[in-house]
């Protein structure tokens, strides 16, 4: 994964060979705690969306690389700029995110082995270089593709992301899946992990 900093990204995996993920509501608490942990000090994170057998981020890249304080002994990445002492990048902590989830879930199921597909996948929605398989580029001019080209490509992932629980047939509303940031985007809870205001600023919501 390449990550650059200021740029929207859609990082996504599953469960290696479709298996479930998460398999209690403590499971995808204990994920998401790990997200706030792992991948919050170097991003802002603009929507999740968690499903049995596979995760849903959408974020805000702030730092690609942060140094690790040496009184950690958690392995958590500090929020302050890259000096001479060690530091961990973005794609480390993914790493060690999925590998210490794995541990306890492979603890938990008497279980061993990967749980996650290899090659965790970053997305960018928004790079100017590096045009993703979602773009195409027609007389020079970089397009949108999607059903809808008039619509901005951050836009259309951010409203699948929310629509994955629906999509899935496992709820009939977006606000019905505890899992997933609509719930906080439609006022109906106050979850501290997106950053409604980039949202806005960005133009996802109102």
């Amino acid at each position: 994964m390449i990550f650059e900093k200021g740029y929207i990204y859609h990082i996504y995996n599953q469960g290696n060979n479709h298996r479930k993920i998460f398999f209690n509501r403590e499971n995808y608490l204990f994920f998401l705690k790990k997200i706030k942990t792992h991948l919050k000090p170097y991003t802002d994170i603009l929507a999740w969306c968690l499903m049995p057998n596979h995760f849903h981020l959408m974020v805000l890249v702030q730092d690609v690389e942060l140094v690790i304080s040496p009184v950690d002994t958690h392995g958590v990445a500090q929020s302050h700029p890259v000096s001479k002492s060690k530091k961990r990048s973005i794609n480390n902590s993914i790493a060690i995110m999925l590998r210490s989830y794995t541990r306890a879930i492979n603890k938990q199921e008497g279980s061993s082995g990967a749980l996650f597909r290899e090659g965790t996948k970053a997305e960018c929605l928004n790079c100017r270089n590096g045009i993703t398989p979602s773009f195409l580029t027609e007389n020079g001019i970089t397009k949108i593709n999607i059903q809808y080209p008039e619509k901005q490509y951050p836009q259309v992932c951010f409203n699948y992301i929310h629509q994955n629980p629906v999509k899935t047939s496992l709820t009939k509303k977006e606000t019905d899946w505890e899992f997933s940031s609509a719930i906080d985007y439609y006022g109906l809870r106050n979850g501290k992990l997106v950053n409604k205001k980039f949202a806005k600023e960005y133009g996802l919501v109102n």
